[in-house]
């Protein structure tokens, strides 16, 4: 790969392409610059509109690593930004917003490792145009992480709610609900919350809301804690600071049948390979997007909301 490159409009100076960053795997930084090159028209509607955070690795996994919120000074004046209100500050910060592929190659040169994207877009930042819940199994076993995703499927189908799946490419899943941004974050976790103790009812011997891993018990922790302003999920095709350098990457439904299925399934190596068979199966998403007024209406049927 050369050291300058033109990505759209825009040409990029690229640097230490030969740093190695997943170091059992001897892949280079000049690869992950390289693959979120490649995945940009996949990723970047995910993308798009929403205020992330960096995740930096500027020497690989084995070295210092930090979050990055604010738009370093030095970052080129065509990388999208969006002023944001620190509340707990009563302070303003610019971060970034990545809107096209010069910018995702521009942030990978960077060692933007990982994106992480707020729940809302950038001219409703109050209301979240999706809501989250993550998954992680308790132990080894994969399987809990399996049945809980389903639960939390079939129980949005019953408040009429379409969800989506994705492996995080770290421990676990995300179920992800479109929404139409009438709600607000403060509904909206609610909702999230009420839902989950209901099903952690349902379920009392595989699912909790236990916030304390001491209390869980074996049980799968229905994270909804997300659904907050300022918090954030991975982005989709992320790549993750694991070894093998896996991606997180959404599933259809009818995946979690695989056994073998696990968070690091799909990687920077194999992802490419999968999107040759397979549509993104988040695509279009937004289309989706749904209103929470009546399946809140349902859960206060349920005595809970």
């Amino acid at each position: 790969m050369s050291n300058i490159v033109k990505v759209g409009f825009h040409t990029i100076e690229l640097s230490s392409l030969d740093k190695v960053f997943f170091p059992d795997e001897g892949i280079t930084k000049g690869d992950l610059v390289d693959y979120y090159r490649r995945i940009a028209d996949t990723m970047l509607p995910h993308l798009e509109e929403h205020p992330l955070n960096m995740q930096r690795f500027p020497d690989g996994l084995d070295g210092f690593n930090f979050y990055q919120k604010e738009v370093p000074d030095y970052f080129p004046d065509w990388i999208g930004r969006v002023s944001i209100e620190v509340k707990e500050e009563q302070s303003k910060q610019e971060q970034v917003v990545c809107n096209n592929p010069a910018t995702l190659v521009y942030l990978a040169n960077q060692a933007c490792l990982t994106p992480h994207l707020w729940l809302s877009r950038v001219d409703r930042l109050e209301h979240p145009d999706k809501l989250i819940f993550d998954l992680d199994p308790p132990a080894d076993d994969f399987e809990p992480v399996h049945f809980a995703a389903r639960a939390l499927r079939d129980m949005l189908r019953e408040l009429e709610l379409v969800a989506f799946v994705m492996t995080t490419g770290s421990q676990g899943l995300h179920v992800a609900v479109p929404l139409d941004r009438q709600a607000d974050f403060d509904t909206t976790r609610n909702f999230a919350r009420a839902l989950a103790e209901h099903l952690a009812q349902r379920n009392p011997k595989r699912l909790t809301t236990e916030v304390r891993k001491n209390k869980r018990k074996g049980r799968v922790f229905l994270d909804y804690l997300r659904n907050a302003y300022g918090q954030t999920g991975v982005s989709p095709y992320a790549a993750r600071a694991k070894a093998g350098a896996p991606v997180a990457a959404p599933l259809e439904w009818e995946e979690l049948g695989d056994s073998n299925l696990h968070a690091q399934s799909y990687t920077i190596g194999n992802i490419f390979r999968r999107l040759g068979q397979k549509s993104d199966p988040w695509a279009g998403m937004r289309q989706h997007a749904q209103n929470l007024e009546a399946p809140k209406q349902q859960l206060e049927v349920l005595g809970e909301f």
